[in-house]
């Protein structure tokens, strides 16, 4: 017999979900669910034209799902992280940075990045310059790092000179060289 939840289930228009409904979803679903629930409360922040606090909650319901969504493996991992990143990098710069909220704050982005990253941009650089003889393994790290930095020019704009934005700028600087 089915229950309710299963006829109103992930199958159905998401989009016309209430907040409430998309976060007990968020919470208590996994797999491929939670991709749609990150993607319309992700639509939500985007495009609302509620104010900044509804669009930020809307932002955090997407950040939850992500953060649930993938799995272990590497690959899980980059993609959660560079959807993780992409999103909060959005709400800074559309929605303003906030300091008391780790993921809207530029500095606690910039922690995050760099912890994702295996390589230094001196290391992705060196490897860059010859990446067309390089194993697949390494190209797919390469790649990784490259969508792991897409946000990083915008970034940077949002945080005092030193050694931090000074690092993010190194990234800025070897990222168009990474396959």
């Amino acid at each position: 017999m089915s229950t309710g939840a299963d006829q109103e289930g992930p199958g159905h228009d998401l989009g016309t979900w209430s907040f409430e409904r998309l976060r007990a979803m968020a919470v208590n679903e996994h797999g491929s669910h939670l991709e749609a629930v990150r993607i319309v409360a992700q639509e939500r922040a985007y495009f609302s034209d509620g104010p900044a606090g509804a669009r930020r909650q809307w932002a955090k319901l997407s950040l939850l799902a992500n953060r649930r969504a993938h799995g272990d493996s590497p690959e899980g991992r980059t993609r959660a992280a560079t959807q993780d990143f992409m999103l909060r990098m959005w709400v800074i710069d559309r929605l303003g940075p906030d300091d008391d909220d780790p993921d809207w704050s530029p500095d606690t982005l910039a922690s995050d990045t760099l912890d994702a990253l295996r390589l230094t941009p001196s290391q992705a650089g060196a490897l860059a310059d010859h990446w067309r003889e390089s194993a697949i393994e390494q190209i797919r790290e390469l790649r990784w790092h490259k969508n792991l930095t897409a946000h990083l020019a915008g970034l940077a704009g949002h945080l005092e000179p030193g050694p931090t934005r000074d690092l993010l700028l190194a990234w800025v600087e070897v990222r168009p060289r990474l396959p």
